[in-house]
């Protein structure tokens, strides 16, 4: 599945063009290597994902390719959760 696809099914990012514009910003690390939004994801993979003042990374669980709200906390695992400071 495409990173960009996953982050919105997951629900880490709300909206696939968004998700796609992160990851077109190189914001966006899969295995340590910056990805695109087509990259390609699967289960055991870590995404890092730079939020503005945060840095979040996360190892998928599991690829569905759609879910429902209370389902989609089960896709992904927060490894660490990283805050920027000014």
């Amino acid at each position: 599945m495409r990173i960009d696809k996953f982050l919105k099914v997951s629900r880490i990012i709300k909206r696939r063009s968004v998700a796609k514009k992160v990851a077109n910003n190189d914001r966006i690390e899969i295995n340590d290597k910056i990805a695109k939004a087509s990259s390609e994801v699967d289960t055991g993979d870590i995404i890092k994902i730079s939020f503005g003042n945060k840095i979040v990374t996360v190892k998928i669980l599991e690829i569905l390719n759609s879910t429902k709200k209370e389902d989609a906390d089960s896709m992904f695992e927060i490894l660490e959760e990283t805050y920027i400071k000014d």
